[in-house]
This record gives structure tokens, C-alpha cells and sequence, in this order.
């Protein structure tokens, strides 16, 4: 825990038999981890065998693939339901070290955020960790559009290195998202709807074999979703054209305090 905070890891996994266990001994070895929640959704390898021999850690299988946006909503469910207040998602490929687990737990036990992205791209880790070209050239420039209409600054949209509030998760209401990887694009357009700030930490990456990636064609129709994410979340925002995404969310209900920013002398 952190603050009295229970911090649960949650890992969305297909496949990761060769990768799992390396991941979650890493993890487990960081500070502040309580639980970790392994949702293997139906790999065709022995994932959800090795998962269940992990101590201080929840195994659960999907008896029909989901896709990845409805293996995180089973992620996050599971993770409410065990108490967690704070809900740290890292990917069982290796592909991110679970090593900044300390660093961004502390920035949402502390207060100061309610989501914390590990971002590539800070730091110039993506083309050194082995991004393809293609992607990183696709990365940029989905991000320049996607921070010119969701009025955001970040670096990337696209790490699979999330962490969340509880407050933030019990605001967004996941369920009725994609099921596909365009699942993390529309969560970051459902955050920036509550006025939560989203906070990035400068994460080293590596890709190699084990490590999950999809196709070039799967990868063009996600470039596309995250466009037409964007597009929507602008045009409910300018008051043109509703969006069922975002049913139900306050606009700006998670705005920052700003007290900690005050000058002391005023008060």
C-alpha cells in the first residue's frame, strides 16, 4: 500500500506463457504491490497454467477471446472488486518494466493525479527499444491530431503502461467501449472528458520476439479508430454532435486542485 492506498497490478494477457512469469517477478519485487490480477483471455498456450502458480495473485480465464479492450474491462472489474485504490495496468509481455511501478503509484497515492501514462517517446526510448519505424512515424503523427482535438499535450496515446485512480475508474463508464485495441484510445478521450490531468513518466520499452504486436492491417485500422475517437470526442465537445462514449460523465468532474499550486502568501 501507499498512503494507506491497496495498489493492485492488472494484466491483460494472450499468449504470454514464454514472458508472464519473468513480468511478475518483477513486479511483485517493487514497492507498494498488493496484488497482482492475471486475465488470460483464452490463450491457445499454457498462460493461465503458469498464472495460477503466482503467489499474491488473482488468475482468472476467459473461455472465449474478448479481444484486448474486453480483457481490460474484465481487468478493471476485478480490480474494484478486490478493493484496489489505485489500479496499475502492465503488460505480461515484457515489453515495459514494471520497475517505474513505484514511481507512478506514488503520483496517484499522493494526490497529485488520477492517471499516469508510461510514455516511449519521452526520453527517445522507442526507436533504441526497437519500434519499426512505420509505427513510430504513425505514433507522432496520430498524436499531434489527437492532442490538437482533445486539447491535450502528451507525448502518446498508445503505451499500454496505464495507471489509474480508483475515483477515476468509477467515473468512466467502460462497459459500453470497444472490445478491440482502440479500447485505450476511447479511456483517454473518456479521461480528458472528467478534466483529469494525465501525467507521463519517461518509460523504457524493448520489442523482441515474445513481445505482443499486431498486424500491419490491424495496425491501420487502429490508426484510423483513433482518428475517428478524436473526431468524436471534438464534436460532442463543441456542442455538434453527441458521442455515447461518453454517457454519463460529467464534463470536467475531476478537475485538479489547484491549491497546491497557490501562491502560500495569499492564503
Amino acid at each position: 500500500m501507499i498512503n494507506g492506498k491497496k495498489v493492485a497490478v492488472v494484466m491483460p494477457a494472450y499468449n504470454a506463457e514464454k514472458t508472464l512469469r519473468k513480468t511478475w517477478e518483477e513486479t511483485v519485487r517493487q514497492p507498494f504491490v498488493d496484488l497482482v490480477i492475471v486475465v488470460d483471455d483464452a490463450s491457445r498456450d499454457g498462460t493461465y497454467e503458469v498464472a495460477k502458480t503466482l503467489e499474491k495473485t488473482i488468475a482468472f480465464r476467459k473461455e472465449k477471446n474478448t479481444g484486448y479492450g474486453g480483457n481490460q474491462k474484465q481487468c478493471y472489474r476485478i480490480a474494484l472488486e478486490q478493493g484496489a485504490d489505485i489500479v496499475i495496468m502492465v503488460h505480461p509481455d515484457y515489453q515495459y518494466t514494471p520497475k517505474l511501478i513505484p514511481a507512478m503509484a506514488s503520483m496517484i497515492g499522493n494526490g497529485l493525479y488520477h492517471c499516469v501514462l508510461g510514455s516511449r517517446i519521452l526520453g527517445g526510448f522507442a526507436l533504441r527499444g526497437g519500434m519499426p519505424f512505420y509505427k513510430y512515424v504513425s505514433n507522432r503523427f496520430l498524436t499531434c491530431f489527437e492532442n490538437m482535438f482533445l486539447g491535450q499535450k502528451l507525448s502518446e496515446y498508445h503505451t499500454g503502461y496505464r495507471a489509474f485512480s480508483r475515483e477515476l475508474l468509477e467515473q468512466l463508464p467502460l462497459s459500453g467501449n470497444s472490445d478491440d485495441f482502440i479500447f485505450d484510445n476511447e479511456m483517454l478521450a473518456q479521461i480528458a472528458w472528467t478534466g483529469a490531468v494525465i501525467a507521463e513518466v519517461s518509460c523504457p520499452t524493448k520489442y523482441f520476439e515474445e513481445a505482443s504486436s499486431i498486424s500491419f492491417r490491424r495496425s491501420l485500422k487502429y490508426g484510423f479508430g483513433c482518428l475517428g475517437v478524436s473526431l468524436r470526442y471534438f464534436l460532442a465537445k463543441t456542442g455538434l454532435c453527441p458521442w455515447s462514449r461518453i454517457d454519463g460523465i460529467r464534463r470536467g468532474c475531476l478537475k485538479p486542485d489547484l491549491a497546491f499550486h497557490s501562491d502560500p502568501s495569499e492564503s
